[in-house]
Order: structure tokens, then sequence, then C-alpha cells
């Protein structure tokens, strides 16, 4: 070999780790994103002066948003170049991350975070997909593949820690600007990106899209919109279920008709491929409901700071991240389904033992071990569930199955982050409300002063806060407020985490027919998904 080719070699070689490098650094601000806001809630809620509420819908608002609109990001990409796909995407993430930088009210979270940010991550993850498959070749690809994956599953165990250190002692907003210089870099040194051509049909199933996003907007925004006391939920909920069921009767008839459809509709005649898509849902509906409920507990009942609220989390985080690596290591003749079954069982006891622990919890060392077997749960079905979903799906079908795959996961996020957050609140002002009612301390006029307030405005307090509030009132009242303002928290953190309890108890009993199911060895590229 030649000094000219060996060099070249070298320098192709170079330009291959500083992608795959790059790549990585954008799946992890992707991943850590979520992972701010959530133990940033309490720092958010006073520096904008909005409620807790507020911010826990921008959070599901964005998770929902990325589902809604993936696999529209997908046929984006495919009709007007996945590269540039994956620059607007970085861009919309950039805008979102600039914007919470700078944001003073709530309005710039959700414009510019949850839905601009949203749209960005709906480009970004399919494009990334396809550029890694582009980009690289035999071995090079396997790594990039392990490069970004290994940053997803450190982003998703360290994001609660680092979110926590940065807002304790510097500003969530600091870490927000953070994203903003990661993705600049990125961004800066894209030329390194060439793009993949698409060679497939270039028809745009509009009606599908269309209807796709009205099929998931609609159910999630009736939760949000239940939750803040708005009108219209009945409506939403069913044109929401209206869209869903007309989205899989347009699709079966597109390709009747031997027209593209934004999805083609026989992915779903695998039952493998259909219970995997939906064993992906559940499993993100109960994280979705964990890390939305914890959070706000956390930093209103104890009263703990971001650092605190991260280290609290951690040992949730950390053994999903620890328990995916050995299971994915160490399966060996396991059967994917049975280690998927007992993921969804591990994850149900956990969540079991984890709620009679609520009302005696004096910190959240009490709730390590249950917080540890939840996320050895979640840690078994992360390291089986995409492998399985893609098992029985063709090379050149594979990529189109991972975009549903990714939908499906987004949208059980976003479900479980505003259902357990609307149960939440809901539940706290129907406690406090009765319990009020019944007290012999309060007078009948404060008695309908607790209920007038709630329902103009449940939030979830600190008892700091609300003795703030309660300044001036006799000692007795004070005392009795905050007393029924405890309990009722205990009882609306019990009610909620029944969202990810009765989700693992779903997956659970639909493992049940995935073991009956003889076992696929995974496809070639399926092994490659990581991004999921």
């Amino acid at each position: 070999m030649s000094e000219e080719t060996e060099a070249n070699v070298s320098t192709k070689a170079n330009n291959n780790s500083r992608l795959a490098i790059l790549l990585a650094m954008a799946m992890f601000v992707l991943v850590i994103d979520t992972s701010m806001m959530n133990v940033s809630i309490s720092a958010i809620v006073t520096d904008l002066g909005a409620t807790v509420s507020g911010v826990q819908s921008a959070i599901a608002l964005e998770a929902l948003v990325s589902a809604a609109f993936i696999l529209i990001g997908s046929k984006i990409g495919d009709l007007y170049g996945r590269k540039r796909a994956y620059i607007l995407g970085l861009l919309g993430y950039a805008i979102g991350a600039i914007a919470m930088t700078l944001a003073q009210s709530l309005t710039a979270v959700i414009i510019f975070w949850a839905i601009i940010g949203g749209l960005g991550a709906s480009l970004l993850l399919p494009a990334m997909q396809s550029l890694i498959h582009g980009n690289f070749e035999g071995a090079a690809q396997v790594k990039a593949y392990a490069l970004v994956g290994a940053a997803t599953g450190i982003a998703a165990a360290v994001g609660p820690l680092l979110g926590g250190f940065i807002t304790t002692y510097l500003s969530w907003r600091v870490g927000f600007f953070l994203e903003f210089v990661i993705i600049a870099i990125v961004l800066v040194n894209i030329k390194l990106i060439k793009d993949v051509p698409y060679t497939g049909p270039r028809e745009v199933d509009m009606v599908g899209a269309i209807l796709s996003v009205l099929g998931m907007g609609g159910i999630v925004l009736s939760i949000l919109v239940w939750q803040e006391g708005g009108e219209a939920v009945g409506v939403l909920m069913a044109v929401g279920l209206v869209a869903m069921f007309m989205f899989a009767n347009w699709l079966v008839r597109r390709k009747k008709q031997g027209k593209p459809a934004l999805i083609d509709p026989d992915l779903f005649k695998s039952k493998y491929f259909r219970l995997g898509i939906t064993e992906q849902m559940l499993q993100n509906i109960s994280l979705g409901g964990m890390m939305i409920a914890l959070p706000i507990y956390f930093q209103m009942v104890f009263e703990y700071t971001a650092m605190e609220t991260g280290f609290a989390i951690a040992p949730m985080s950390l053994s999903i991240f620890a328990v995916a690596i050995l299971a994915g290591r160490r399966a060996g003749k396991q059967r994917p389904s049975r280690i998927i079954q007992v993921g969804f069982g591990t994850l149900f006891v956990g969540v079991l033992f984890l709620i009679p622990l609520i009302p005696r919890a004096d910190s959240g060392l009490s709730f390590l071990i249950p917080l540890m077997i939840t996320g050895s749960g979640l840690g078994l079905l992360v390291s089986q569930l995409n492998n399985y979903t893609l098992s029985p799906i063709s090379e050149e079908r594979v990529s189109e199955a991972a975009g549903v795959n990714s939908a499906s996961g987004s949208f059980g996020l976003s479900f479980g982050l505003a259902f357990a957050g609307a149960i939440m609140l809901a539940t706290l002002a129907y406690s406090f409300t009765n319990m009020a009612q019944e007290s012999l301390v309060l007078t009948p006029e404060q008695q309908e002063q607790v209920a007038q307030a709630l329902e103009e405005d449940a939030e979830i307090m600190s008892n700091t806060q609300l003795e703030q509030q309660l300044a001036g009132q006799p000692t007795d009242v004070q005392a009795e407020i905050i007393r029924l303002n405890t309990d009722a928290r205990h009882i609306a953190l019990q009610v909620a985490l029944m969202v990810p309890l009765l989700a693992a108890l779903l997956g659970l009993l639909n493992s049940f027919r995935m073991v009956k199911l003889p076992d696929l060895e995974p496809s070639n590229a399926a092994e490659g998904l990581l991004l999921g």
C-alpha cells in the first residue's frame, strides 16, 4: 500500500471517528433534554412564575409533538434529503435550547421548546438512523451504532444527576445553553456528513399524515386540556380516537389501491411486530408516569433541590442502564420473550412495592430498593424490545418499521407524562377538598375558600410555600391545612403511580402471548437500531 493510499485510509478513519462522535453528541443532547426538564421543574416554576401543571404539560407536549410527527419527519427526510432533515432537526433543537436559556414565560417554553424542539426531534431521529447506515460501512458502522447507543444509555443514566447538578449549583438555563453549544459544534462540522439518497416512491400521503397527527394529538391533548380545566375535552378525545380508526382504514385502502401510504399496513401482519410495538408503548407509559410523578413529589413534598432530586431518581436510571447492558451481553440462550416477561413482572413488582411506602417515607432514600427493582425491570425491557419488535422485518423495510416503533414509544411516553401528571393534580384537588370538608378545625367559610381555590387552580405546593400563603391565619388553621396538604399529596402520588402500575400489568399479560410464539433470529439491520 502506497503512502498516499495509507494517508487516505487514515484520513477516512479519522473522519469516521469524528463523525461518529458528533452523531453521539447530538443523541446525548436529545436524550438528556427531558431529564433536565424533569429535575428542574421546581426551579423553572419559580423563575418563570409558572405552575407545576403548566411545566408538566410542556414536557408531555414535547414528547407528543415528537411522536405525532416522527413518521412525517421520516418522509420529509426521504423526499428532501436525510442530511437536510438532520440539519433542520438540529436547528429545531437549537432554537428550543436557546429559548430555554432566555425564556421569561411558560408561553415561550411551550412554543419554542415543546413544539419547535419536538418537531426537531421528529426530524432528527429517523434522519440519524439513515445517515449512520449510509455514512459507515462494516466495522465502522457497528462502532458508530455502538457509540450512539452508548451515548443514549449514558445520557438516560446520568441525565437526572447532571441536570440536577447544573440546576442546583449554576442554573437550569446554563444546562440548556450547554445543549445549544453542543448542537452548534455538531452543526459547524456538518460537512463531514454525506447525504444518503432515497430511491423509493416520492408521492406524499398527506391524508395519512394529517390523520396520524390528529389521532395521537387528540388523545394526549384532551388529557392536557382536562388537567388545565379547559373545555371540549370529550371532543378532543373523540377526534383522536376517530382519527386513529380512520388512519388504520386509510392505510389499508391505500395498500389495496397500490398507492404509497405513510405506513405500510403489511408491517402489522406480523404478530411479533404488533406485540412488540404494543409493549414498547406500555413500557414508555410506565417510564413517563414515573419520570413526571416522582420529581414533582420529591421537589414539592421533600422540598428537594434539583441535585437532590437527581440523586433520588438515580437508583432507577442507573439500574436501567446497568441491567440493560448486562442483559444485552449475557442473555445467552434465554428467550427474548421470556426476558421481556420477567422485565414487565419486575417493573410491576417495583411500582407495587413503591406505592405503600409513600405515606411512611421521610426522604428519597426510603424509595431506594423499589426504584432499583423498577429500573431493573425497565432495563430488561430496553435490552430486548427493539430487537424483538424488528426481528421479523426485512432489511429494506427496517427503517420504516423503526419509525413506527419510535412513534409508538414516544406516544407512550407523552401519554404517561400527561396522564400521570393530570391524575396526580386531579387527585390532589379532590382529596384536599374532601378532607377539608370533613375537618373539625376549619370553619365552613374556610372550607369553601379551599374548595374555590382548588377549583380555580389545583397546584402542588410545598409546605414552605403554603406557610407563606397562610401567614396571618390562626396557628391551628395553619397546622390543619398543612396536614391536609401533606396527606393529599401522598394520596395524589399513590394514585398517579397507578398509571405505570397498570401499564406494567398490561405489559405482563401481553407478554404471555409473546412467550407462546417461537423465537426469531434478529435481522442484521435490527441489530443496529439503538435509537428507538
